[in-house]
Parts: structure tokens; sequence; C-alpha cells
């Protein structure tokens, strides 16, 4: 079910879920209409150039450092930077850089040998299957960000995440044959692979351009984008150490508990932003931020 909520010039389709989040959107678009409403009264007493100036005066008075502390923008950078570290923190990148590697070690390559496919031949063929898999899901991707919205998507491919990864645990600590554990682990990394790119790959990128103000979203952005870098060097450099030291198991394990805090962190933090105009979400934000403080 969903309601509407008519700006000024626009039409704003505003999520079902609970009387709560319905009153937090509607403020929002309120506080929207009430400042364009505000603008146009000043348009039509000063000249263009005047409201220029005076916008311009007002953005360079006010510290952009100090505008990050705002309760709404302070809310919107959690959201953002929490996200960047537990994509991350999933293990996407290691697993990605490391899957013939991680493959040969559950014995898929020997696997593969037996069937007269060579040992220099492997890691091509593993790569090669990989990526093609992953290309249909990303357009079904495409389409389900604007059909179901990026909250429903995060929380629907997070627990396949999770599964595949507690699959991966279990095919290194139970001991089902040579033959069964490569290709469950195979399946696993294939399964892990596309619904990353469904969900989990795209979609904190895609919030992070959407969530915050516009006064400020340039370093926000660049924040996000820090994070994400330095959380790449690490799972990268991290994930040789972790297989000689905990072994395999060991680090799909605590991927997996990774995977099973960022649905946590989707379900309490991250709101529906499908369909929803840039202004009404960083104002929902802070709406939000201010109706924590006052309880």
């Amino acid at each position: 079910r969903r309601r509407q909520w008519i700006t000024r010039g626009s039409i704003i389709s505003l999520p079902g879920d609970t009387h709560a989040d319905q009153g937090e959107f509607i403020h929002a678009a309120a506080l929207v209409s009430q400042s364009v409403l505000r603008a146009e009264s000043l348009l039509g007493q000063q000249s263009i150039e005047e409201a220029i100036e005076t916008q311009s005066e007002t953005v360079t008075k006010k510290s952009v450092w100090k505008a990050l502390l705002e309760p709404g923008v302070k809310h919107a950078l959690i959201v953002g930077v929490g996200l960047q570290i537990l994509q991350q923190f999933s293990g996407i990148n290691g697993v990605l850089y490391y899957t013939p590697q991680i493959l040969e070690q559950a014995g898929v390559g020997v696997l593969l040998s037996n069937m007269g496919i060579g040992s220099d031949s492997v890691s091509f063929l593993i790569s090669a299957v990989t990526t093609l898999l992953m290309l249909p899901t990303i357009g079904v991707a495409m389409r389900l960000m604007d059909l179901a919205g990026r909250r429903w998507l995060l929380l629907a491919t997070l627990p396949v995440l999770l599964s595949s990864l507690i699959v991966l645990v279990l095919g290194n600590v139970i001991n089902m044959g040579e033959v069964m554990h490569a290709v469950i682990s195979t399946v696993s990394v294939v399964v892990y692979f596309c619904t990353f790119v469904m969900g989990f790959g795209p979609i904190p990128n895609i919030l992070c351009s959407e969530i915050f103000p516009t006064s400020v979203r340039g370093i926000c952005i660049a924040i996000c984008a820090l994070t994400f870098w330095i959380g790449d060097i690490i799972v990268t450099y991290s994930l040789p150490i972790m297989l000689n030291s905990i072994g395999l198991g060991g680090v799909f394990a605590i991927y997996a508990v990774v995977c099973a805090v960022a649905w946590v962190f989707v379900f309490l933090k991250v709101p529906e932003t499908k369909g929803m105009p840039l202004e009404v979400i960083t104002e929902f934000f802070a709406v939000g931020a201010k109706r924590a403080a006052t309880e």
C-alpha cells in the first residue's frame, strides 16, 4: 500500500510500512514544500542575481565541517559509511580476487583435472563461468531496484549471502567427500557472487548518492568513497593471512557474521528511498534524527 503527498510541482509516493515512517515522510515532504514556497516569495521580492548572492553568502558563512555534525547529515553519514564498511567486510573483493585459489583449495582443480581439463585452464574457466553467470543477475537487479526498492532488495539478498557462506563453512567442517565438497563450494561461491551484484554490490553506492544534502553531498560521498577503498585494501591484504591462520572455513564464518550484522543494520537504519525526491530524502533523515533525539 502506498500513499501520495503532493508538493509544489511534484507528486511523492510514500511507503506504507508503518505509521511512524509515514509521519516522518509527510513531515519531510511538508518541509520541502514550505521551503519551495518561501523561495518563490523571495524571488518575487528581489532579482535572481540578488537571490543567488544571498544564497552564496549563506553557504560560505556556514562551515562545511560544522554542517557534517548536523543531526540529519550525521545520521545519513552513519548510514553511508556503515554500508560501505559492511559491504567490504562481507568479503566480496577478497573472495573475487582469490576465487581460483579458494576453489582449488576446495578440490575443484582436482575435479576438473579428472575431467580432462588442464590445470592451466582451471583458473580461467572458473573466472569466466562466474562472470557470465553474474551478468544476468545485474539486469535483474536493475529492474528490481525501481520495482521493489533498495531497502527491500538489501533485506532480501543478504540472507542469501549469509546462507551461501554458511554452506561454505559447513563444507569445510563436515567431511562429505572430495567431489561433493568441490561441487558445493563452486555452487555456493557462484550464488554468493550473483546475489551480491543484485543487492549489496550496487545499492550502497546508489544510496550514498541520494541521502546527503546538496550543500555537503560532495564531501560526504568522498568520505564514503575513502571508506570503501580503505576497506578494500584491508580485506584484500588480510585474506591470505587469514587463510593461512584460520583456514577457509574460518574466513567464511567471519564473512557470514558480517552479513548478519549488515542485515540488522539495514533493517534498523536504512530507509526506503525508491521514488523519493532527493530533497525529501535529506529532510527525512533530519526529521528522523530530531525525533530520535527527543525520544
